[in-house]
């Protein structure tokens, strides 16, 4: 599956202005990862989130939102937003939940 570049290059650009940013491909799309931990990735159109398993019923009642689900089972901790819904402000909140939930994760 490829990503959506543009959605890619708009986290990237958003990611780096305050943390020190890697880029891996993975999950069939590209993650980013701040001190080893992933933060957010795309996936096709679509933006998948570490929001932390005590964060998940908050994010997935926000629009756009949805369980991710990998070979048939939901991960916990993590959500995918439809790239629809992604205006900058937008995007920008999600970055920050996924910040916050990777920035609690021991460095890799």
């Amino acid at each position: 599956m490829s990503y959506d570049e543009v959605l890619a290059e708009r986290v990237r650009e958003l990611l780096e202005r305050t943390d020190e940013l890697i880029a891996k491909k993975m999950f069939g799309g590209l993650v980013f990862m701040v001190r080893g931990n992933t933060v957010v990735g795309v996936v096709g159109d679509d933006l998948l989130v570490r929001v932390g398993p005590d964060g998940t019923p908050t994010a997935l009642a926000r629009p756009g939102a949805r369980p991710f689900e990998l070979s048939g089972r939901v991960s916990k901790g993590w959500v995918v937003v439809a790239g629809e819904v992604l205006d900058d402000d937008v995007l920008d909140d999600w970055l920050q939940l996924g910040r916050k939930a990777a920035a609690a994760l021991p460095p890799k």
